[in-house]
């Protein structure tokens, strides 16, 4: 009888680590906007999903700059418990362009790593270190920004790809609504995403809603799955946390 007590105390406090880890940010869609987050900003992002769960930290150490590493686990079996493959990623985003009402801009980023989504379901668990990308996040406001559409074209090179082991080239594509009906504060977020080349897996589409309930917080909760495809990542929740400026070089104003 106790050791049955323990196994499911084991078990509970499993769950709870793991839903403490879960709630630390949602920004869960795979395209970015222009913002590169205030010099000194320290941001936390965490999700859980039914195919990924990612953490990610970035950091504003420069301004206009931030510097991110993110890691992925992929599950494929059902089984919450085990990981069916991981990814990484480190990459650096400047934002070289702002309007003045800083709702809109552009932005680039370039890194080594990859998220789970662009890969196919048997090459999900090869060495994210042997693919390197670069995109670039651009934002237009409409409507008085009741709506913003971020769209991120990209390319990346994969070496060492299936089993010939050859190295691969491909486009990528992404591009994200969001419509702010009442409030800056909740959004309604579509996004569609993909690549094409010599790796072309199928395009996914991902959907959901996003809470800001302060300029410190952001939670979202989304759906995503492939047109035609088995490999959808369903349902995600996560949740994004920044700091206040703290943590610069060179010392923050």
């Amino acid at each position: 009888m106790m050791t049955n007590q323990k196994k499911y105390a084991s078990k509970l406090i499993f769950w709870l680590l793991l839903l403490t880890s879960i709630f630390v940010q949602g920004q869960q869609f795979n395209s970015d906007s222009w913002i590169s987050k205030e010099h000194g900003t320290v941001t936390v992002i965490a999700t859980y999903g039914e195919r990924n769960s990612m953490l990610m930290n970035t950091f504003s150490l420069l301004p206009g700059w931030e510097f991110t590493v993110a890691a992925y686990i992929y599950n494929d079996d059902d089984d919450p418990t085990t990981d069916d493959g991981y990814s990484t990623s480190l990459y650096a985003k400047y934002m070289f362009y702002e309007n003045e009402s800083k709702t809109g801009g552009f932005a680039v980023k370039l890194g080594t790593g990859i998220d789970p989504g662009y890969l196919d379901g048997t090459d999900r668990v090869n060495d994210a270190f042997q693919t390197f990308w670069t995109n670039a996040p651009i934002t237009i406001p409409f409507f008085n920004n009741t709506l913003s559409w971020d769209i991120m074209p990209g390319a990346s090179v994969t070496k060492n790809y299936g089993v010939e082991e050859t190295t691969v080239w491909y486009l990528t594509y992404s591009t994200r609504l969001a419509w702010y009906p009442t409030s800056p504060k909740w959004a309604v977020v579509g996004e569609i995403y993909g690549s094409a080349g010599d790796l072309n897996v199928s395009t996914e589409f991902r959907a959901g809603l996003r809470w800001e309930p302060d300029q410190y917080t952001n939670i979202a909760i989304t759906y995503d799955d492939e047109f035609g495809g088995n490999y959808g990542g369903g349902f995600e929740i996560g949740l994004m946390i920044f700091s206040p400026p703290f943590f610069c070089i060179g010392g923050c104003d």
